[in-house]
């Protein structure tokens, strides 16, 4: 596909990143010639210096026949702007950034008015990411499928579970009763799908997918359930932390935010009178301790500054606190601190990414499958994705021992009307099945991607 990203920031850069991996050609302008510069230098896509609301600008950079355009600048005016004028020059599909409130709660007067086909708005999709580990502490990651009735979570092993050691084949009784399956590892960097014959060890990240009432069951046997998050710490008072007070909020959850600048911390404290707002330096760890960090159920670190984020999150994980979630951009940083035990580390321009990547492949596949969700896991080493089988899906009520399936996938889980299917050799796909699927490669468009090229007449499940 043709694709154009107006503004080469943070979500700009990691988005262009990944449409590259995935074969797309892109284009990228900016007003800058030295994020143009950084981008034409790493990634393989052509740059066009200039403001993206110019109708010239847009038509050097192919606007008139883009398949899609993605306005991603720092300006909500100039994201709408940028949009409408790509679509009155022809380009198919228009997504713009906008993260002002004001402006996201009226989205059908922006689409209808602006042709904005999709609007973005990376600080509520965060905010919602946080607030969904919450929900569920034990779980260092946690996506939601088929409405929330199939859950994905990801959890480190430690010394001492009952997993460590033992292939999975051996499972205790329990735990295979439940209606779970483990779907991906993450060892030293290494991604892989994970069979019967596989030993976790300590250190291990586990990924598994099933119903939520039996994954909290899992934990519960595992001995790391924690009970339902009460009051959160929350250091930052930005526009994350805006959304998350608001959704804490409707949760009945205590918050209790920290905050550098004197009047932010005052427009906090009007937005949310139940909230309690401190103005303070959050790096001051004698500043956290009198505000009585370690009474809280979890801490979120939302400032500005990775390098902070990072620091403050490890010492309330040092302090004992259940839950410790930050936010940070920097891939690199993020390895770190995960290799120090602290999971947790949701970047907004990582979800950003995933979310338009996930509506790039809708528009490359509008006659196969429909691929209803899309989420990377395990850092980026793995995806998973919720398809709807239709007429057109092949292999339709064959039994899965019969088919073969392309290495590094597997068949997760088939939703059938209410009935949640954990695969087994006698399960098949039948048309309007939800199906959800991981994969250790990139660029799955279609259902029918997940089969090799040639169906065995006996084989495995894919695993």
């Amino acid at each position: 596909m043709d694709i154009i990203i107006v503004g080469s920031g943070k979500v700009g850069f990691s988005l262009a990143e990944q449409l590259v991996k995935e074969e797309h050609d892109v284009t990228v302008v900016d007003t800058r010639e030295s994020a143009l510069r950084r981008a034409g230098d790493q990634l393989d896509i052509m740059t066009v210096r200039g403001n993206g609301v110019s109708a010239a600008t847009l038509r050097e950079a192919g606007a008139a026949g883009a398949d899609l355009l993605v306005a991603a600048t720092n300006s909500d005016e100039v994201n709408m702007v940028c949009c409408l004028t790509a679509k009155s020059l022809g380009t198919k599909y228009t997504i713009a950034r906008i993260r002002n409130q004001e402006y996201t709660s009226s989205v059908a007067e922006l689409r209808r008015d602006l042709k904005i086909d999709m609007v973005i708005n990376p600080e509520n999709s965060t905010a919602v990411e946080i607030s969904r580990l919450l929900r569920f502490p034990a779980a260092a990651d946690i996506e939601t499928f088929c409405r929330g009735m199939v859950e994905l979570m990801g959890f480190r092993l430690q010394e001492g579970d009952f997993l460590v050691g033992a292939p999975l084949r051996d499972l205790p009784g329990q735990v295979k009763k439940l209606s779970l399956l483990f779907c991906a590892v993450e060892r030293g960097g290494e991604v892989s799908i994970p069979n019967g014959a596989f030993v976790p060890q300590a250190g291990d990240k586990l990924y598994m997918i099933g119903r939520p009432d039996s994954l909290d069951q899992f934990f519960r046997l595992l001995g790391r359930y924690a009970p339902k998050v009460k009051q959160v710490f929350l250091v930052g008072g930005g526009k994350v932390s805006m959304y998350l007070a608001d959704i804490l909020d409707r949760m009945g959850i205590r918050l209790k935010i920290l905050e550098l600048d004197e009047e932010r911390c005052r427009l906090v404290s009007e937005r949310f009178p139940r909230v309690t707002v401190i103005h303070g330096d959050g790096t001051d760890s004698e500043l956290l301790d009198s505000e009585n960090l370690t009474a809280c159920d979890a801490f979120v670190a939302l400032t500005d500054r990775d390098e902070d984020n990072l620091i403050i999150a490890l010492y309330a994980m040092q302090q004992g606190l259940p839950k410790v979630i930050t936010k940070c951009n920097r891939q690199s940083y993020a390895g770190i601190v995960r290799s120090l035990g602290l999971d947790s580390v949701i970047s907004p321009k990582f979800v950003t990414a995933s979310n338009i990547v996930h509506v790039v492949r809708g528009l490359q596949n509008s006659q196969g499958s429909v691929m209803n969700s899309l989420h990377r896991i395990a850092g980026g080493g793995a995806e998973a994705m919720e398809f709807t089988v239709g007429p057109a899906t092949k292999h339709l009520g064959v039994p899965l021992k019969d088919l073969e399936l392309r290495p590094g996938v597997l068949l997760a889980v088939i939703v059938r009307g209410r009935e949640i299917i954990i695969p087994q050799g006698s399960s098949f796909l039948q048309e309007g099945d939800q199906v959800i699927i991981i994969a250790r490669e990139s660029g799955i468009l279609d259902l029918n991607a997940i089969y090799a090229a040639e169906p065995a007449a006996s084989g495995g499940t894919g695993t």
